[in-house]
């Protein structure tokens, strides 16, 4: 009967499923999609062990990422100088100093670490949205607090405190950051320079954005305004100090230096930066965004130094092991410096994303912009030195750099993309990007393509490609030669990029890693050689090169310890050049003949090895307290006398350099309150680090001095020694 009702009484039973992985994106985080992409937790780097806390310390644990040197915060990628790296914050690019010689000059990196949302850091074959530089792209998305919250930190190396908060409305969200590095405590550490070190290092951060929208959606309009002070000043007068180098097997020499002088750098930085952005529906987004930059540096040296050659006893069974035998040479030298800059640049920029058919989730995502600045630099330099073994005093007017150097220059950019999501497992970003610069009057196109695939039976593997003309327009530094001249004929450095990659997500220990695989290939032309002299550049201004740079590089991440995330890298590379000039000289006269075009040689950056681990760990039965290792490896860099390029790396290397700094820290949990506010303590993080715990003698470059029968030493200038540093962070 079709009426009669039919009662059904269904069982439960309980089935396991099998495993469903849900994978997702946001509109503006497509990092699955790009090649040689690495995201970061800012988290980490407030706990990862190093002398100043430095936000750029955590860069170089990884692939690809080298730098012998812990007091400076530059680092080099795949080959290249710490010059073609971009930064950006908040969609602004920052720039770095001119005129630093030394790393113990350099005050505090621009990136504040508390003020860190977003970090995605490229290492090559990015896309046509990043500028033209040739290594690597850091680009950073600082916070958009939706709570009060603030910090305050204190060390031995120094301190700062922040603060984030929005309005009761939430229109407003504002963040706002001041730190200080106490870097005379390190410096201390420096036993080949003995002197007053006063160096007074700070700056100050805020970030403000404003909503400006109605009720319903406050961000449909928004204003963000980043403001940024940085004061850094570095005194030091030196007194004395001494070195003991190997001159040859089994024969050691010690050099004594006594000074007189005192030099100085002091550069001032002001920054800020306005963006506007108007969402006109959910697939289309409109941003302006305009910045203002002024630096001036200034540097001041005399500095007199007396030195002595003296042979040392090296034998371990004598009763005058490590004493002087014998006396052998004395010297002297001078360096004096009067140089100051001013520059001040300024851009503005329009730039827009659209998503066809409204859904910023879309298979289609088009973005384009346009940027236009205006640089204008103002140089004077007045600097000499000389090296005095017998008793003789040149005339300084033969050696003196002197120059009043200005130039005022517009630039005008402009890129287009298009990201295709093909299905669930394949992307493709394709697009190009233009460079004009009004001094050489040279426009350069940068096309660039990447393409990403997850396999279908295996969704856990990805394979990631990457091709583009990568081109680096000159800018001031790369224009001034060594003798203090400017060439404005200087053409754009170019580089056309090969990457390959592999993703593996595994599980180890039943708990989830990854390992990522990278094989790539520059070939560079119209390259600028310059040398390297501590930190400091200096370049021959002509476009007189060509070179490659090939490496393999892997990475394994994941919870070696369950709950907290660690990592090991290794990287293999080598980089050379070819088309660099030599003085030639007559073997009976001395007198110099010409110049020898060379063939190919080791560029300055040439660290064929080099590994890293950043490993944490926590006591099983109380997770606040926790230890965190960090070791960087690195073999040696080629190095040569200056003007002598043919002999880089042919008499050896720089020595490995080898680096382990641990902590320990413990998390006492203070909160008494659910509300946080200003006088809300809600925790206290006490840390203590060992740094250089192996006590290494690392080198950051060589020093070159003349004895009376004229040899000349390569004299080394040896890192910080072991340092122990204690930290507190108070949250609230």
């Amino acid at each position: 009967d079709a009426a009669r009702p039919l009662s059904l009484i269904l069982q439960p039973e309980a089935k396991i499923l099998r495993d469903v992985t849900v994978r997702g994106r946001a509109a503006d985080a497509d990092g699955r999609e790009q090649v040689s992409l690495i995201q970061l937790d800012p988290r980490t780097a407030k706990v990862l062990p190093s002398p100043f806390g430095d936000f750029n310390a955590i860069l170089k644990t990884l692939p690809g990422v080298v730098s012998n040197n812990e007091l400076t915060s530059t680092y080099n990628v795949r080959g290249g100088n710490y010059e073609e790296n971009l930064l950006y914050v908040n969609g602004f690019e920052v720039y770095r100093p001119f005129l630093v010689t030394q790393a113990q000059q350099e005050g505090l990196s621009f990136v504040n670490p508390d003020l860190v949302q977003r970090v995605d850091f490229s290492t090559g074959g990015w896309q046509p949205r990043y500028g033209d530089k040739l290594s690597s792209v850091l680009d950073i998305q600082y916070k958009e607090p939706a709570a009060f919250a603030a910090s305050g930190t204190a060390s031995l190396v120094g301190g700062a405190a922040h603060v984030e908060a929005r309005s009761a409305n939430s229109r407003v969200s504002y963040l706002a950051g001041v730190r200080y590095k106490n870097a005379k405590y390190v410096f201390n550490a420096l036993n080949q320079n003995q002197g007053q070190y006063n160096p007074t290092f700070y700056d100050a951060q805020a970030y403000v954005n404003v909503g400006l929208g109605n009720k319903d959606d406050l961000q449909k309009t928004s204003l963000g305004i980043l403001g940024v002070l940085a004061h850094n000043d570095y005194r030091f007068a030196p007194v004395s100090g001494q070195v003991t180098f190997s001159t040859s097997t089994n024969q050691f020499t010690r050099l004594n230096v006594y000074y007189d002088g005192r030099e100085r750098m002091q550069y001032d930085t002001y920054q800020s930066g306005l963006s506007l952005k108007h969402n006109f529906h959910p697939g289309l987004q409109i941003e302006l965004l305009g910045s203002a930059l002024l630096t001036r540096e200034f540097e001041f040296r005399d500095v007199e130094a007396a030195y002595t050659f003296a042979e040392i006893n090296r034998d371990p069974t004598s009763p005058d092991y490590n004493q002087t035998v014998r006396q052998r040479d004395i010297g002297s030298s001078f360096s004096h410096a009067r140089n100051d800059l001013t520059a001040r640049v300024f851009t503005a920029e329009l730039r827009g994303r659209w998503n066809p058919g409204g859904d910023p989730l879309g298979a289609h995502a088009l973005r384009w912009g346009v940027k236009t600045g205006r640089e204008i630099i103002h140089d004077q330099l007045d600097e000499y030195s000389f090296a005095d073994s017998a008793d003789y005093v040149p005339d300084a007017r033969r050696t003196r750099l002197a120059a009043d150097l200005s130039l005022e220059s517009q630039r005008t950019q402009g890129y287009v993309q298009h990201t295709w999501q093909v299905d669930s497992l394949k992307t493709l970003t394709y697009g190009l990007r233009g460079h004009y610069w009004s001094v050489n009057q040279q426009f350069v196109l940068s096309p660039r393509i990447q393409f990403a695939a997850r396999s279908r039976r295996h969704p856990e593997r990805s394979w990631k490609l990457a091709a583009g003309l990568y081109a680096q327009p000159p800018f001031y530094r790369e224009l001034r030669n060594m003798a203090g001249q400017l060439n404005p004929e200087l053409r754009a450095q170019k580089s056309l990029h090969f990457v390959v990659g592999r993703q593996v997500e595994l599980q180890l220990m039943n708990r989830p890693f990854r390992l990522n695989t990278e094989a790539y290939y520059k070939y560079l032309t119209d390259v600028i050689p310059y040398e390297v002299d501590n930190v400091r550049l200096r370049y021959s201004a002509t476009n007189q090169a060509t070179a490659y740079a090939a490496g393999l590089e892997t990475r394994l991440s994941g919870e070696f310890v369950k709950g907290v995330e660690s990592w090991l890298s290794l990287s293999l590379l080598t980089t050379q050049e070819k088309g660099d000039t030599t003085a030639t000289y007559d073997a009976t006269t001395g007198q110099r003949t010409g110049y020898e075009t060379l063939g190919y040689i080791r560029r300055p950056q040439d660290q064929r090895l080099t590994a890293s681990i950043f490993f944490q760990d926590h006591l099983p039965t109380n997770p606040s307290v926790r230890g965190y290792v960090n070791l960087v490896f690195g073999t040696g860099l080629p190095f040569s006398p200056p003007g002598l390029p043919q002999f880089r790396g042919g008499a050896g290397s720089t020595p490995t350099y080898q680096r382990v700094d641990i902590g320990f820290s413990k998390v006492v949990s203070l909160r008494t309150t659910t509300k946080p506010h200003l006088y809300s303590l809600e925790s206290l993080w006490l840390g203590l680090e060992i740094l250089n715990i192996l006590g290494a003698n690392n080198v950051a470059g060589y020093s070159y001095l003349q004895d009376v029968n004229g040899r000349t030493y390569g004299v080394p200038s040896y890192l910080s020694q072991r340092v122990v540093n204690a930290r507190v962070i108070a949250r609230f």
